[in-house]
C-alpha cells in the first residue's frame, strides 16, 4: 500500500510531509484522507505533540481532487456527499485536534490543497510567484466540497470570499495575504524556520468560529445593506452573467447565504449536499472530460505517432506579417525559437513585429515581463522581405491571404531556399491541404497549421493532414504545437475541415433564421442564451459578410454537389444590394454610432420582415446549438475528425461553443442520442435536411452507443 505522508518529530513539534508516489503532484484521494485522519487521531491523543507542521516534499504544496478520478469514477448524489463529507470530517478533525497547526506553504496550494490549509490554524506561504493559493474549482462546474466556502467566509468575509471562490482565480502571495488568504510570506528558504517560530509563541489552537460570540467579518459592501440584499443583488448579476446553463456560481453563492446563517458544523453540510447535486449534473463532468482531461491528453501528445523521435524546432521561417503571422512569431519567440518574419514590404515585415512589441509593453508596464526580456525577446524576431534569410530554418509557416495562387507562390519561393529537411505548414482556414500542397516538392512534409486569432490569446490550433502528409510530419507539427504550449487537435484534409466548416453552421443559421422572420432580437440573445459568447449576426459583423459569401461562391466553382444554403439571401442583400457587409464596412447587422454602443440596425425589419408568430427561445436555442452538433457528426462520419473528443476540444477552444456542453458531442451524448435523433427528426421536417442526422449517429443511437460519456 502506497504512503501519502511523511512525519518527523523534533520535540513537541511534528512535521508532517505530503509526498504522494504515485504522482508528481499531490492530490486529495480517498487512500490519503484515511492516512491524514489516522495520523491527525494519533496526534490528537499524544499529550507530547505541541504543534504540527504541514509542508511538501513536491514542488508544489497541494492540489485538489484528481479530475480524471472524479470523471472515471461513477457517483451518484449520495456517493457524492458522502466523499465531500469524508475529507471534510478530516478537515474538521485538523483544526479541532488541540493543536496549533501551520501550512509551510513552498509551492501551489489549490483546490483540496487550500483548503487544507485553510483548515489549519496558520498559513506560511513562500515568496516565489508560482507558490500561489486558491479555489478554481467553480472553472470545472464544481464547488470548494471540503471547507472552503464556509471557512472562507468566515475568515475573510462574504464579500471578498464570493470574488475568491466566485473568480476561480490563483493569488500570488503578496496578494494572497492582501486579501487575507495567508498568514504570513517568508523567503522560500525560511518558510519551516518561520512556522516553528510561530509555534514557539503557544498559540492558542481554537478557531474563531468555535469560539462563543463570534460574527462574521463583514465588508464595506455588506455593511451598506442588509445581507439578504447584498445576496439578491449578486444572484442577479451571476444570472445575468451565466444564465441558467452553469450551476456552480449560484450554488457557491447559495451555499455562501445558507452556510454562514448557521454554526460552521451545518455550513459544512450545506455545502457536501451543494458539491454532491453539482457533481451528479452533467455539467460539471462535461467542462472536466473536455477543458482538463481531454485537453491535457491532446497537449501531451494523444494523437502523436509514437514510433517518431522528438523534435524542436530552433529556428521558424513565417511568410505575412499580418496580423496572425505576427502573433504566430511572438508565440514561437517566446519560448526562445528564432523567427524569421516575412512580407512583401520591409513597411509590412515591421509593422508585423510591432504587434509583439505593443503586447510586451503592455506586460512591461503591469510588471508581467521586465524591459530586459521583453527587449531579448523582440531580438529573436527579424523582420525582412528577403526569401535568402529563411535558409536553414526547420520550419516554414506559410500565413498569407486566403488564396490558392499567392499560397503557391510564397510556397515555391520558400522552398527554393529552405534546406530538404524543412517541414511546411499552412495557416489556411479552408483552402484544402492536398491542394495547396501540390506546389511543394515534398507533399508528404506539407501540413496544415490552422491559428486562431489573436493567437497570443487563442489556444487552439488545427492541425490537418493532406492525403500525402507523412507520420513523421504530424509528429514533427504537434511537436511544434507543444513547444508553443497551444493545444491540437488532428483532423484529415477536407473543405474548411473541421472548425470552419461547422462555424459556418453557427452564422448561416443565425442568417436562415433572420430570413424566415425571426426578431433579430430573439435570435442575438437566444444564442447568448444558449452559451454562445456572441450571436450570429453579431459574429458576422466582426468577420464582414463577405467572408461566408466568398466561401459559398468558392465552394460552388469547385464542387458541382455542393448546395447553396438558403441564407445566402441574406448575405448577398446585405451587402450586394445594402452595401453593409459588416464592421469595417461601416455597418451590417447592427450600427455603431460614433461614441455610442452598437445596436441592431432598426431598417432590418424593412428588409428582413418579423413575421407575426414568433418561436419559442428554447426553439432557437435548440436550432443554433443542434446545428452545429450535427454537422460535428457528419465530420465524424466522414472520417474528417479522428476521434470525437478533438470535436469537443475544437468546437470550445475553437469558436467558443458553450463549455457547459462539454462541446457539441458531449451535447449529444448529455441530450442522448434517441432523443437528439428524434429532435433533429423533427427539425428536419420544419426547417429543412440539413438537420437531419447522419447515418452514423442513428446506427449509434439505435446500438445505445455514445460518443464519450460511459
Amino acid at each position: 500500500m502506497a504512503h501519502y505522508l511523511k512525519s518527523e518529530r523534533d520535540g513537541g513539534i511534528v512535521t508532517l510531509t505530503l509526498d504522494n508516489p504515485d504522482a508528481a503532484v499531490n492530490t486529495v484521494s480517498p487512500a490519503w484522507v484515511d492516512e491524514m485522519i489516522a495520523f491527525f487521531e494519533d496526534v490528537k491523543g499524544d499529550e507530547g505533540v505541541t504543534g504540527v507542521i504541514v509542508t511538501s516534499a513536491k514542488s508544489g504544496f497541494m492540489a485538489g481532487a484528481d479530475l480524471k478520478f472524479i470523471l472515471d469514477t461513477p457517483m451518484t448524489a449520495a456517493d457524492a456527499f458522502a466523499f465531500s463529507q469524508r475529507a471534510t470530517r478530516m478537515h474538521r478533525l485538523i483544526e479541532t485536534c488541540g493543536k496549533p497547526v501551520v501550512a509551510a506553504i513552498g509551492g501551489f496550494a489549490l483546490g483540496g490543497g487550500y483548503e487544507l490549509a485553510l483548515a489549519c490554524t496558520y498559513r506560511v506561504v513562500a515568496d516565489d510567484p508560482k507558490a500561489v493559493v486558491g479555489l478554481p474549482e467553480v472553472n470545472v462546474g464544481l464547488l470548494p466540497g471540503s471547507g472552503g466556502t464556509q471557512r472562507l467566509a468566515r475568515m475573510i468575509g462574504v464579500e471578498k470570499a464570493s470574488e475568491v471562490l466566485l473568480g476561480g482565480g490563483s493569488y500570488a502571495p503578496l496578494k494572497a495575504l492582501e486579501i487575507g488568504l495567508v498568514d504570513l510570506v517568508e523567503p522560500a528558504s525560511s518558510v519551516i524556520d518561520a512556522a516553528r517560530a510561530w509555534l514557539a509563541t503557544n498559540p492558542d489552537p481554537v478557531r474563531p468560529w468555535d469560539r462563543k460570540g463570534f460574527s462574521l467579518p463583514e465588508s464595506d459592501g455588506l455593511l451598506k445593506q442588509t445581507t439578504a440584499g447584498w445576496f439578491t443583488m449578486a444572484s442577479a448579476r451571476l444570472r445575468a452573467k451565466y444564465g441558467d446553463n452553469y450551476p456552480a456560481p449560484i450554488s457557491i453563492l447559495t451555499c455562501l447565504f445558507e452556510g454562514v446563517q448557521v454554526p460552521l458544523d451545518k455550513g459544512l453540510l450545506v455545502e457536501s449536499r451543494h458539491f454532491a447535486r453539482l457533481i451528479a449534473d452533467p455539467v460539471s463532468r462535461n467542462i472536466i472530460r473536455t477543458t482538463f482531461v481531454n485537453k491535457g491528453l491532446a497537449e501531451k501528445g494523444a494523437r502523436r505517432p509514437a514510433d517518431v523521435p522528438p523534435s524542436k524546432v530552433a529556428r521558424v521561417g513565417i511568410l505575412g506579417a499580418g496580423m496572425m503571422g505576427a502573433g504566430i512569431a511572438y508565440s514561437a519567440a517566446k519560448v526562445g525559437i528564432e523567427v524569421v518574419l516575412l512580407d512583401t514590404t520591409m513597411e509590412a515585415a515591421e509593422r508585423g513585429k510591432a504587434y509583439p512589441a505593443k503586447l510586451l509593453a503592455k506586460q512591461v508596464e503591469r510588471g508581467q515581463s521586465s524591459q530586459d526580456e521583453a527587449d531579448a525577446l523582440l531580438a529573436r524576431i527579424r523582420a525582412t522581405t528577403d526569401y535568402a534569410d529563411l535558409a536553414g530554418v526547420d520550419l516554414i509557416v506559410e500565413a498569407v491571404f486566403e488564396d490558392t495562387a499567392i499560397k503557391a507562390d510564397v510556397t515555391r519561393k520558400a522552398e527554393a531556399v529552405t534546406g530538404a529537411h524543412a517541414l511546411f505548414a499552412s495557416n489556411t482556414s479552408t483552402l484544402p491541404i492536398s491542394q495547396l500542397a501540390e506546389a511543394f516538392s515534398r507533399p508528404e512534409d506539407f501540413i496544415g497549421l490552422h491559428f486562431f486569432s489573436p493567437v497570443d490569446k487563442m489556444a487552439l490550433v488545427e492541425v490537418i493532414m493532406g492525403k500525402r502528409t507523412s507520420p513523421a510530419a504530424l509528429a514533427r507539427a504537434l511537436d511544434f504545437v507543444a513547444q508553443i504550449s497551444k493545444t491540437p487537435i488532428v483532423v484529415n484534409d477536407s473543405r474548411g475541415f473541421y472548425t470552419s466548416r461547422v462555424f459556418q453552421t453557427f452564422i448561416h443559421e443565425g442568417m436562415e433564421l433572420l430570413r424566415e422572420g425571426v426578431s433579430p432580437a430573439l435570435i442575438e440573445n437566444g444564442a447568448r442564451q444558449a452559451g454562445m459568447p456572441i450571436g450570429p449576426l453579431a459574429l458576422l459583423d466582426e468577420v464582414t459578410l463577405t467572408l461566408p459569401m466568398i466561401i459559398v461562391r468558392q465552394t460552388e466553382r469547385e464542387d458541382p454537389s455542393f448546395r447553396r444554403p438558403t441564407s445566402m439571401v441574406v448575405a448577398e442583400k446585405m451587402v450586394d444590394e445594402l452595401s453593409r457587409p459588416g464592421r469595417s464596412g461601416g455597418g451590417g447587422f447592427y450600427e455603431y454610432p460614433e461614441g455610442g454602443s452598437k445596436r441592431l440596425w432598426p431598417e432590418l425589419a424593412t428588409y428582413f420582415p418579423v413575421a407575426a408568430e414568433q418561436p419559442d427561445v428554447e426553439e432557437v436555442k435548440q436550432r443554433i446549438l443542434y446545428i452545429q452538433a450535427i454537422e460535428t457528426a457528419r465530420c465524424l462520419e466522414e472520417n474528417v475528425l479522428l476521434h470525437p473528443a478533438d470535436g469537443d476540444i475544437g468546437s470550445v477552444l475553437g469558436w467558443g461553443f458553450p463549455t457547459w456542453t462539454g462541446g457539441t458531442l458531449s451535447l449529444i451524448d448529455t441530450v442522448g442520442l434517441p432523443t437528439f435523433v428524434a429532435e433533429c427528426d423533427r427539425l428536419a421536417q420544419q426547417h429543412g435536411a440539413r438537420f437531419a442526422p447522419p447515418q452514423s449517429l442513428r446506427d449509434r443511437a439505435a446500438s445505445g452507443g455514445s460518443y464519450l460519456i460511459g
